[in-house]
């Protein structure tokens, strides 16, 4: 069975369980929404209608149950000649099940509507039993950088289900753009959400694009997107970027950057890319705006988590700010790097204050880490090993290993050939929990994400072909127990996309194959930089 991610334990006969008009569902107290998820998905790619009820003699049974003795998203599949059953430790569990059965089936079965009418589906006779190892299985979208209309985004949560990833991780604002809507302050979308031209390739890059860029997310939008993610049991984790990667707040609201320093109302949404200087000012008003956000957005998402940024502030404005060194002074800390983790603290009592927990990139621990804070420990293991022995929970996505838009091999046909190569191999080999963590501070790595950052990104096909199949590989790390990285089965996971790879096919995703670029995705020299000089790093 060419199972992604591949299961705990699995175990085949002879036979196989047949799909057909007289299916029907038996459903347990809390296993409803799977069912009218396999109505809803399976039903239209099969033509099933699945009606509820035993199958008796003229057909056969799926029979959906809860059994809270398997735990937390586990599940066990069981398929006889005459009955399959999904059961889950809890409604998640279900979900995942229902997830497998989907890919001991026809490939088809990830489509949409049926493409043969008369055709027999069938399922082997199988018992699997599975369960995930990390409960944080992310993928975080940069939706600032280049906007992705809603219809995008629900996409991507389909796909994350299908892989059985479940935190999807919105980065929603940043200095080229801010995509939430805010009642509150309509400048935020009327303005921040808007650039006039955009930067095509990097930094040393010539070339423009000089149309304007935008969109944003009304609050129905977002709402939309968290009940579509709940009802595949994925959470939705907003980040609000501060206080650096700011300008396109600033450019709305320019009282929130540092004026007695610069000209805050003549700055525009980002055009092009980098580590800005434009920075929020530590102010008591700023604190103010940026509460009046977030409460707002608390309305909309409920996850536990929400994640604030703080990652690559300079401190110049700061320095020479005389209201930014009266505010060091008022606050009795030591420098601008302590004045960044009073901030940061400000917001985790706030947010901790509602019954929520802060997240942000490993730039927080800067200055003292905030007391509750969870780190997303991107730099490296570094950050994420400094955390988890100070007793604070971490979520490991190291750009050397899972940034999902460096390029993934060398030569001029990589449509966006930055950074370092990273191919499937490697992200199937990455290890999120660091071998100097002893088996207590391990326990604080409460998973691992694989990020995608957009500058060079600037469509969905050009998204799909950085993320997939690579993201595939590391839902089997999030999900699977596998061993360490040099004993890990590369060949039989390698054997097992070749099958993965008709799934994604089905379901319209267009990845980088394994051969390499496709004639559309060739596009040498996009980035106004000679391939063979030192890879530049985003």
């Amino acid at each position: 069975m060419d199972l992604i991610p591949q299961p705990r334990r699995t175990r085949t006969e002879g036979g196989t369980f047949e799909l057909g008009a007289g299916t029907r569902l038996e459903v347990g107290r809390g296993a409803e929404p799977t069912a009218r998820w396999l109505r809803g998905v399976l039903g239209p790619a099969t033509g099933l209608d699945f009606p509820a009820g035993a199958g008796g003699e003229r057909g056969s049974t799926v029979r959906l149950t809860v059994d809270p003795a398997l735990g937390r998203e586990a599940y066990r599949l069981t398929v006889g000649p005459d009955t399959l059953r999904l059961t889950g430790g809890d409604a998640a569990g279900v979900f995942w099940a229902a997830q497998t059965l989907r890919q001991l089936m026809d490939p088809a079965a990830f489509r949409r509507a049926p493409v043969r009418r008369d055709r027999t589906w069938t399922v082997p006779v199988c018992d699997i039993e599975d369960r995930p190892r990390f409960h944080w299985r992310g993928f975080m979208l940069d939706v600032a950088r280049h906007f992705m209309p809603k219809d995008g985004v629900l996409r991507h949560l389909d796909l994350m289900a299908a892989h059985k990833l479940n935190v999807l991780h919105l980065h929603l604002t940043d200095d080229q753009g801010w995509r939430p809507e805010i009642t509150r302050y309509p400048r935020l979308t009327e303005v921040g959400a808007w650039r006039h031209r955009t930067k095509v390739g990097l930094r040393e890059s010539p070339l423009w694009d000089e149309r304007p860029h935008g969109g944003y997310y009304t609050q129905d939008d977002l709402r939309e997107i968290v009940a579509y993610a709940e009802d595949r049991h994925i959470t939705v984790v907003p980040e609000i970027d501060i206080p650096g990667h700011s300008q396109a707040a600033i450019a709305a609201y320019p009282e929130l950057g540092n004026a007695d320093v610069v000209d805050t109302a003549a700055l525009p949404v980002l055009p092009h890319w980098g580590v800005n200087p434009n920075v929020l000012a530590p102010a008591e008003a700023t604190l103010r705006f940026y509460e009046n956000v977030l409460a707002e957005l608390l309305d909309i998402f409920p996850g536990t988590f929400f994640h604030i940024g703080g990652d690559e502030c300079p401190k110049e404005q700061w320095r020479a700010s005389p209201a930014a060194q009266a505010r060091i002074a008022e606050l009795g800390v030591a420098d601008e790097d302590a004045l960044q983790s009073a901030l940061i603290r400000h917001f985790d009592r706030w947010l901790a204050d509602r019954g929520r927990r802060l997240i942000g990139w490993d730039e927080i621990l800067e200055g003292g880490l905030a007391e509750g804070a969870a780190v997303s420990s991107w730099q490296g293991y570094a950050g994420g090993i400094a955390a988890a022995r100070a007793g604070h929970d971490v979520v490991m996505c190291p750009q050397g290993q899972v940034y999902l838009d460096w390029r993934q091999a060398d030569g001029p046909d990589e449509p966006v050939p930055i950074a370092h190569v990273r191919t499937l191999e490697d992200v199937y080999r990455f290890e999120p929990v660091p071998a100097e963590l002893t088996a207590a501070e391990a326990e604080h790595v409460i998973g691992t994400q694989a990020n995608v950052w957009t500058e060079v990104l600037d469509s969905p096909r050009a998204v799909d072909y950085a993320v997939y199949p690579r993201l595939v590989a590391l839902a089997e790390v999030a999900w699977s127990h596998l061993p360490a990285p040099a004993e890990r089965d590369w060949s039989g996971f390698e054997a097992r996309m070749r099958a993965h790879y008709a799934r994604l096919d089905a379901l319209g995703v267009e990845y980088r194959p394994p051969g390499g670029p496709l004639p559309w995705q060739r596009r040498p020299g996009v980035l106004g930089r000679p391939l063979d000089g030192p890879p530049p790093i985003v």
